[in-house]
């Protein structure tokens, strides 16, 4: 084994460069952190009308009343949400990534907002659905149907599944579903319009009910990929060479993409359908931190609760008094994202 020079370059591969990544990841892991936690501070204070920071501490210890106090009680809740969902989402969106090698795997992209979006929609208006639970145990029993769905046309002809494959019928089943979602709709005028501006995406319904409501849900998705993580590296191999180097694929795949429906579903029953969370954080972040998903999954977490969370800010100054849904916003930053990684040639594996 070859020593280099303190001064010279570590060759890839030694210890001394193992250690040298880490703390360079470390570093712009620490960097994303800080960045979330100012986009959270200033969510908290801009807004239609902009809070100071002596407003906001006397509105958190309950000094004080009137218009502070209930800006204060609103917007902790509503940085609260989009920094969980944001976070949900990009994973899922990395894990979707990993399972199916598919540059354009989005929750959003391969119908699974939209199969969680019609089961709830389904259960309020045929149902009587009408707790936050209810709506996350239907979301993600709709988002798991529509997974295997999407996955079993996508495998069918020949080849197998293929990124494109994959990525058509998800575009088609994410069209269909919503044609479904207005149709069950449109007869019941006493929810229609709660539904439709639902379907939007957005934070601006949170409380603190919602928030330890999808916790557990969180929490479980979350362990699931965070487990995963490793296989994840894996299955980027190829199946073939991940089964012989050891890797149970088929239990990988099928825990990661449990975990990912899970955060899609939970979130998506919350928040409505937010798309391209998970298609801009994690190629933002292979770009910076490399492919190893067991960096990429905290980064992914951080990067996605910053964008949401910025997202709203925006919404919320763009164009007061009145307000801009943070799906409409994420759609603006992850439309052009989605054309660059698709004019890449063809759609290629991961």
């Amino acid at each position: 084994m070859s020593v280099s020079a303190p001064d010279t370059d570590v060759p890839v591969g030694t210890a001394a460069a193992v250690q040298r990544t880490r703390r360079a990841r470390g570093a712009w892991l620490l960097i994303c952190v800080v960045v979330l936690l100012a986009a959270c501070a200033t969510s908290i204070v801009l807004g239609s009308r902009d809070v100071g920071w002596a407003d906001v501490w006397a509105g958190l210890s309950g000094d004080t009343d009137g218009f502070a106090q209930a800006a204060v009680a609103k917007r902790v809740p509503r940085t609260a949400l989009a920094v969980v969902a944001g976070a949900a989402l990009a994973v899922c969106g990395l894990v979707l990534q990993g399972i199916t090698r598919n540059p354009l795997a989005d929750p959003g992209i391969l119908g699974v907002n939209a199969g969680a979006s019609l089961a709830v929609a389904t259960g309020i208006a045929w149902f009587g659905l009408s707790t936050p639970t209810g709506y996350i145990w239907v979301a993600i029993l709709g988002a798991a149907v529509t997974s295997v769905f999407v996955w079993t046309v996508g495998s069918l002809g020949r080849g197998g599944t293929t990124p494109l494959k994959l990525t058509l019928a998800g575009a088609a089943t994410t069209a269909a579903l919503t044609s479904f979602i207005t149709a069950v709709v449109l007869p019941r005028p006493d929810i229609s319009e709660n539904v439709v501006s639902w379907q939007i995406g957005g934070v601006g319904g949170a409380t603190d009910d919602k928030l330890w409501q999808m916790a557990p849900f969180l929490l479980a998705g979350a362990l699931l990929c965070v487990g995963c993580a490793r296989g994840l590296n894996m299955l980027g191999l190829g199946d073939e060479l991940a089964a012989g180097l050891g890797e149970r694929v088929a239990r990988t795949r099928l825990l990661a993409a449990l975990g990912a429906v899970t955060l899609a579903g939970a979130t998506t029953a919350v928040t409505g359908p937010i798309a391209f969370v998970g298609l801009v954080v994690p190629h933002f972040f292979r770009i910076l931190v490399g492919v190893d998903h067991r960096w990429l999954i905290p980064f992914s977490a951080v990067g996605g609760a910053t964008l949401l969370v910025v997202a709203d800010v925006l919404g919320r100054v763009v164009a007061p008094p009145s307000e801009v849904d943070v799906g409409i916003i994420t759609a603006l930053v992850g439309g052009p994202v989605f054309i660059a990684v698709a004019r890449r040639g063809r759609v290629r594996e991961l």
